[in-house]
């Protein structure tokens, strides 16, 4: 197709702020599927993954094209949530232009403002889509000033100011220039055909084709595609190219196949042009920020830049009792293969070798996290350390990441947050009332004293809290945060778990193991009231002649609390680890031998 009848576009916008249900209207509305395709009554169709259905977030970008008046248009549809911000950034390198989307009562929010930075950065052209305009809380006017105050802050010139305003109900696939809506979403598309610009590419096809691979993908049949926007001249099926690393190093290969984008499928192209976004096989080698090249002096294009990582975790195969019986891939080197293969495709994680295990590095709480629970989907066995806050050094000063953080809560929860955040050494920036009634704070408050504060807001506001944050650059660190917990209830022998010593245990703090289950010695079963202690879970009510059975069945036990991934990660401290297996979850100690803990803590 030629250049002047493609236009690529991503969809940014804080999370769930409608993209994805955007992009489904723009996908049904197209015709892209017939009228009794089973996608025609899905939503969220691009949200693919598991976890992403489970969370209702979209956590990889995803590419996709559709076709309208003659137009073809690549959509890429990116995650609203900070910790995957990698996704955005290298995903945009194949846009020309942004519909960002803004919930029409709560306005621009962090995520809002970090997307539309990195697209304005790029000098991508906007297109801003007010969604959600049936709310009965949405402020419309106001909204639209809010807008325009973010555009003054970021814009790089006067040029970006003058952005065109549509108002939308994506649910119900209504869309119009002003808040009288259409009965389609032909006014996006009308406006992405006409404002966004044709692709921007290189014009002299003298020095050969160039593709940046901004993105992987693989299956059974064919093995890896590389997938990218191409830049400069003409790539066609079978043609020997040249595949250039970010580093210099030149490998030769050939093509296979080319596939374009039709809604959710690919389909064979024998040539592709400047402008288009491409999927490319046959080339096994290819990375994202490769450049795929062609000609004699074959070029490379600019990598993709990225934000720094901010956390850390330890991950490193199961040492505990119960190791190996319930996961298929326990060992380091299985372990370091699965995680090298992820940073393939998770350019935002950082891995380093320590040996037995690996220091993984990443963009937030969530990032790590849903890489731990997609590795113990597959059947890994795990155990994860503490995440850490990732440091860095200049001109001699130790730096830490700093993040803004906005939080809304009910006004009967304001002192409960104020008071968290306050013995969080958290910096107050402001401090509103919404439309709906709810206060927004908004904080500057370094990495380190982010861990953990979710799980502490959902119990002191009764899980009403909202809250987001996005990095906002390094600064010197100053006085910490320490971090508090009550000591642990940890289990003196190995054995099986009873509802006796359970119900004896209640008294000493809360449970997180039922009875029934396999405990060992140096394993956590709860949260003490006061300082940490072992006690016998394994103990069982002592029989006589007089009494030939027990009755445990007649004890009334307290539900136990079942700790989530991100709870159990959070409940860590730095002398404690995560076992994850398939089946369970099991925070221990580090030094499972009382005796041996013990000493170890008068030590230090």
């Amino acid at each position: 197709m030629e250049k002047s009848k493609i236009r690529n576009v991503a969809i940014i916008a804080h999370v769930d702020h409608g993209k994805t249900t955007l992009v489904d209207g723009l996908l049904k509305q197209s015709h892209t599927f017939r009228d009794n395709q089973a996608e025609m009554s899905q939503t969220l169709i691009m949200d693919s993954g598991d976890q992403e259905h489970e969370r209702g977030i979209t956590i990889t970008a995803k590419q996709t094209a559709v076709y309208y008046d003659g137009y073809k248009i690549n959509v890429i549809d990116t995650p609203g949530h900070a910790d995957f911000s990698g996704e955005v950034e290298r995903t945009l390198n194949m846009a020309d232009g942004v519909l960002l989307v803004v919930d029409a009562q709560e306005g621009p929010m962090p995520q809002t403002k970090f997307v539309l930075k990195k697209a304005l950065d790029m000098q991508l052209t906007p297109i801003v889509v007010i969604n959600k305009i049936d709310k009965p809380a949405a402020r419309i006017a106001e909204v639209e000033d809010e807008i325009a105050d973010l555009f003054l802050e970021l814009a790089t010139s006067e040029e970006q100011l003058r952005y065109p305003t549509y108002f939308a109900i994506a649910r119900d696939g209504k869309a119009g220039i002003t808040t009288d809506l259409e009965d389609s979403l032909a006014p996006i598309f009308q406006a992405i055909i006409s404002e966004i610009p044709e692709p921007r590419t290189d014009a002299d096809d003298s020095k050969g084709a160039q593709l940046l691979v901004a993105a992987l993908a693989a299956d059974n049949y064919l093995g890896k595609y590389a997938i990218g926007k191409i830049f400069r001249g003409k790539l066609k099926k079978n043609e020997a190219v040249t595949l250039i690393s970010p580093s210099g190093d030149q490998i030769r290969s050939k093509i296979d196949r080319i596939f374009g984008y039709r809604g959710l499928s690919r389909e064979e192209v024998q040539a592709a042009t400047a402008g288009d976004i491409v999927a490319i096989s046959g080339i096994a080698e290819a990375n994202i920020g490769d450049t795929i090249a062609t000609g004699d002096q074959p070029e490379a294009l600019p990598t993709i830049e990225l934000e720094p990582p901010t956390l850390s975790i330890y991950i490193g195969p199961n040492t505990s009792p119960l190791k190996g019986r319930e996961g298929e891939f326990t060992t380091s080197r299985q372990i370091g293969d699965r995680l090298h293969k992820e940073l393939e495709t998770n350019i935002a994680l950082k891995l380093e070798d320590q040996g037995l295990g690996f220091k993984v590095s990443g963009r937030g709480e969530l990032h790590l996290s849903v890489l731990i629970e997609t590795m113990r989907r597959e059947g890994y066995e795990l155990e994860v350390g503490r995440p850490e806050v990732v440091y860095i050094e200049e001109n001699g000063i130790k730096l830490e990441p700093i993040e803004d953080l906005t939080i809304e809560a009910s006004p009967e929860f304001v002192g409960a947050v104020s008071q968290e955040l306050g013995i969080r050494k958290a910096e107050l920036i402001s401090q509103e009332q919404t439309s709906v009634g709810t206060t927004r704070f908004t904080y500057s408050i370094p990495t380190a004293a982010l861990i953990g504060l979710r799980n502490t807001l959902l119990t002191a506001t009764k899980g009403t809290v909202i809250m987001n944050s996005i990095p906002k650059g390094h600064s010197p660190v100053s006085s910490r945060y320490k971090v508090e917990r009550n000591g642990a209830l940890v289990s003196s022998e190995t054995g099986t778990s009873t509802a006796f010593a359970l119900f004896a245990s209640e008294a000493r703090g809360t449970l997180y193991i039922p009875p029934q289950v396999d405990v060992y010695q140096g394993m956590i079963v709860g949260l003490s009231k006061k300082d940490e202690l072992d006690i016998n879970i394994c103990k069982e009510k002592q029989l006589n002649n007089m009494r030939t059975h027990s009755s445990d069945g007649t004890i009334q036990l307290t539900p136990y609390t079942q700790l989530s991934l991100e709870q159990s990660l959070d409940f860590l401290m730095h002398d404690e680890l995560l076992e994850v297996t398939p089946k369970n979850l099991r925070l221990r100690k580090r030094e499972l031998n009382p005796t041996l803990r013990k000493r170890a803590n008068k030590n230090s």
